[in-house]
């Protein structure tokens, strides 16, 4: 008992030196750290390699979202500096692996394991998703923010005709490759830290390394669901006014692509799921 105090005063009080200093670089608002700090907490005492994902997404994707800004305030009509996120977008990005987690910690009973279906199929299954969770976040973010950094005309998905930056459902070759590199660096994070802090045998223990091929596949999978619903069910239009891509209809606003059936927010939790249910399976058969 003494043992799960101290951990859990720890990780409060780095979650909220973490949040703080998130609110001071308005990576996040006020709403954001009110959900961000409860979920931090929850991944670091279910076990230190959840927060170490949780970690590696949030401080990469605020660094992605950062270069070039005055690039980006050009052409993102939702630009906002540091790339300052809400509650609500916390949220989208952290529920289903947070679920997912804390699942695991009952079942392991705050033990951590390595991907082994001959030990449990329903832990093997749980921790691949977790890691295609934020395989699929970081590979979204990355291909968002420096694909619209390259200098190369992005193509809709569905059409690949050129189409204007920030259109949804656009992409690049250098985004699906930023979607690639960014769950390979989950992968690998998960598996150093795994490599420390769980007891396997070694054929078990260094079979865990295929998990980082696994990541950077989801990390692109995700990006490609998300850019498919992108230009299906979400809404891209150009504003003759603004001169910028917009979300949402209006007078001025022509249409390039999409229905206005789901908003970011939304596509991002449908491309989360199903990123999370494919590296799920595929753990549970490859483990």
């Amino acid at each position: 008992m003494d043992g799960f105090l101290i951990r859990f005063a720890f990780s409060l009080l780095l979650s909220f030196s973490i949040a703080a200093r998130a609110l001071k670089r308005k990576s996040v608002d006020s709403s954001a750290v009110l959900v961000g700090v409860p979920v931090m907490v929850i991944h670091m005492l279910a076990g230190y390699r959840f927060a170490v994902l949780l970690l590696v997404f949030f401080s990469t994707s605020s660094k992605v979202t950062r270069l070039g800004e005055e690039k980006k305030r050009r052409i993102d009509a939702d630009f906002k500096e540091g790339g300052q996120r809400n509650w609500i977008q916390v949220l989208a990005n952290s529920m289903i692996a947070t679920v997912l987690v804390v699942i695991f910690a009952i079942i392991s009973q705050g033990q951590d394991k390595c991907l082994n279906t001959e030990d449990s199929t329903v832990v093997t299954a749980l921790l691949g998703g977790i890691v295609g969770h934020y395989a699929c976040c970081n590979g979204d973010t990355w291909s968002s923010e420096l694909g619209m950094l390259s200098n190369a005309q992005p193509r809709l998905i569905t059409t690949f005709k050129k189409v204007r930056k920030g259109t949804n459902g656009a992409v690049t070759t250098h985004g699906l490759l930023a979607a690639a590199a960014a769950g390979f660096a989950i992968g690998v994070s998960f598996v150093l830290v795994g490599l420390l802090t769980t007891e396997c045998s070694v054929d078990v223990a260094w079979k865990q390394l295929l998990l980082v091929p696994i990541a950077a596949a989801a990390g692109l999978l995700g990006s490609l669901i998300d850019s498919l619903l992108g230009a299906t069910l979400q809404f891209s239009g150009y504003c003759t006014v603004r001169k910028k891509v917009v979300a949402k209809q209006g007078p001025t606003v022509i249409k390039i692509s999409g229905a206005n059936i789901l908003d970011n927010n939304a596509v991002n939790v449908v491309s989360i799921l199903i990123t999370t249910l494919v590296t799920s399976i595929t753990c549970s058969y490859i483990f």
